[in-house]
Formats: structure tokens, sequence, C-alpha cells
């Protein structure tokens, strides 16, 4: 399994060179089986440069999937080339931790006057579906779910092959309980023993009072999960739109120093770092 990182920016696309080191693209993730099968989660302003690959590869299906519709998840999705070619087939999957049909949804997002190409006017062939039962198979990737705690709700996924195990859950906030939201020790239920959790870590503590219920984590948060979970490595994800280069730097020390302390529970010490808009990782 290869997952690989197109952007990691939460809230708004940002640029500049105090912005170089780990990008201003919002979410887009893409994961490839063992037998190139291709997974595509969120459509943030990533997703364009991921689109542009593609079509390089001649590349002509894949599967996409949702955490949720706020726009830095779906701002990139009109400029995501494979999208205008008629020979791509996109499987287009909702899931009850969305609001309403993720089809629908979508149409919105690209439709006059906010964009000028109807969603339904495309010329690739999407089929929209809904998940059924409690995993999603994708040729030797399965795929599990989990309510995100992150207003207007949201999903989180875990996705395992061969024995290796990735869990993506950003905009989720820990401390607050949002609606259809799941608790703590659910959370480090489902992360249980994964080889790479990414995990919101948008605030640090100092900041993050007086922005509870805005529906993203602290970084001690992110990391007592990953260590009470026992993951190999954490993955810091959503990195605010004032967060600079340098101040993403000091988070991941202050969080490195914080699982190495009694506050984030016994046990091993992930490794730990921050998403930058290329990062990738074998699993």
């Amino acid at each position: 399994m290869k997952v690989r990182c197109w952007g990691a920016r939460g809230s708004i696309p940002v640029s500049g060179p105090e912005y170089v080191r780990y990008g201003g693209d919002t979410t887009c993730l893409s994961i490839r089986s063992k037998n190139d099968a291709l997974l595509v989660i969120d459509a943030g302003t990533g997703i364009r440069r991921l689109g542009c690959q593609l079509m390089e590869q001649g590349r002509e299906d894949l599967t996409l999937l949702f955490t949720h519709t706020h726009w830095d998840h779906v701002l990139g999705l009109p400029f995501f080339k494979p999208l205008y070619n008629p020979k791509v087939r996109i499987d287009l999957y909702g899931s009850p931790g969305l609001q309403g049909n993720i089809v629908k949804l979508l149409t919105r997002v690209m439709a006059p006057p906010l964009f000028p190409m109807p969603f339904a006017q495309l010329p690739s062939s999407i089929t929209g579906l809904e998940w059924q039962g409690g995993s999603l198979q994708l040729d030797s990737l399965r795929v599990t779910r989990i309510a995100l705690s992150h207003p207007n709700l949201g999903v989180g996924y875990r996705i395992e092959e061969d024995g290796k195990s990735f869990v993506f859950l950003t905009d989720n906030e820990l401390s607050q309980h949002h609606r259809g939201g799941r608790s703590f020790s659910e959370y480090v239920d489902f992360c249980r023993g994964a080889d790479l959790l990414v995990h919101d870590a948008e605030y640090t503590p100092e900041e993050y009072p007086s922005r509870r219920g805005w529906g993203h984590s602290h970084f001690e948060d992110a990391a007592r999960l990953a260590k009470v979970a026992g993951v190999k490595t954490l993955g810091l994800f959503h990195h605010n739109q004032e967060r600079t280069d340098d101040a993403m730097d000091e988070l991941v020390r202050r969080t490195r120093e914080f699982l190495s302390g009694p506050g984030a529970g016994s046990g091993p010490v992930p490794a730990c770092l921050a998403l930058t808009q290329d990062s990738s990782f074998d699993l």
C-alpha cells in the first residue's frame, strides 16, 4: 500500500515563501494497492496536482471517497482534469456519515454561478454508489469507517492491506463531542496498532480554548490518541493557514516532546512528523 499526500493544509489554501516546505494545498490523499488500484480521499486543492499526474500516466479508473464536504475538502474538484476525460471511470461512494447523497452534494459545488460546468454534464463516467455493510473492499484494500467529531458530520477511514494499516482522521475534535461523533476510547479502538495514523492537529493547547467547538484537535490530544492506541507513526495534519514552516517545525518538536513525557500515557513512543503536500509512505 502506497499512501501519498497531495495537500495537508486546513480551511483555506495558502501560498508564499513561508509555506514552501509543508505546502499550501488543502486535503487530498491517494492510496494505491499492491495491484495499483487507486483510491483517492477528498478533493481539496491538492487534487489538481494529482489529476495532472494521472493524465500524464494515462490513468482511467479510480475510486473517490470523502471525509466530508466542507469547502477545503471539495474546492479542488472542479480542477481535477480526469473529470473532463470521457475515457475516465470514477466510482464515487457516499456514506451515512455525510449529509445526504454525495452526488447531490457535489452537484451543488459544481453549479452555476459558482462554476460554469455543471457536475451532471461532466464527460467522464461517474458512478454514484452507496456504501453497504461495515467495510468496503477495493481490490486488496479493506476500508472501514468511523464517524468524525466535527460540525456537519464526517467520516474517518482505516485502510488495510496484507496486515498493514493506515488510519485517516482529519477534522476530528477529540476534546469536544459533536453530533454523530464517537468517544475517545472508540477512536482508540479504531486506531489500534495502525502503522500510520494521520490525525488533525491544527492547534496548540494554548490556541485551543478560544477555538473549542470548531471541529479540530490540538496536538496533545492527537499525540495521546496515537500513543494509547499503540500506533507506529503519527502524522500531524490539517495545518492551520497561519502556521508557517518554522512554526510547523516547532509544533512537531513540541509534539515529540509531549509523546516522550508522562502526559501522553504509557507505552512505546510513536514516530512523529507533520505531513507535507509531498509526503509519501510505503506500508
